[in-house]
């Protein structure tokens, strides 16, 4: 799924990086603020969901090679990590929705969770 269709599917604002949005494709996500689980549970072309706002999330995010991250419950990013997602590319968006509301929809829309992704 693509980034924009992402956005769309959520009702989110796009942060940085709206060039990308119709070029990233997604195929799995992982929703958490424990950035440890985040780091043991990436795949390739993953979103990251997460209502956490501190700069560890865009080093993780750097780290595991996740070109998008999703902020939760109407969170939003400081302009230090704003700044810095810009530096690696990284798409940042903003849901109204919970975690869990935007993991479901998204579930729904043809993202696929953990055991489907290692299936393929």
């Amino acid at each position: 799924m693509r980034a924009s269709a992402i956005a769309h599917v959520l009702n989110a604002e796009v942060i940085t990086c709206q060039e990308l949005a119709d070029d990233l494709e997604i195929i799995t996500a992982c929703g958490s603020d424990m950035m440890s689980d985040v780091i043991a549970f990436v795949k390739d072309r993953v979103a990251l969901l997460t209502g956490l706002t501190n700069p560890q999330v865009i080093r993780t995010a750097e780290l595991m090679d996740i070109r998008l991250i999703i902020f939760v419950r109407g969170k939003k990013p400081s302009s230090e990590m704003i700044q810095m997602a810009k530096e690696q590319s990284i798409m940042l968006m903003s849901t109204r929705d919970s975690m869990f509301i935007a993991c479901g929809k998204l579930y729904q829309a043809g993202i696929m969770g953990d055991i489907a992704y290692q299936a393929r």
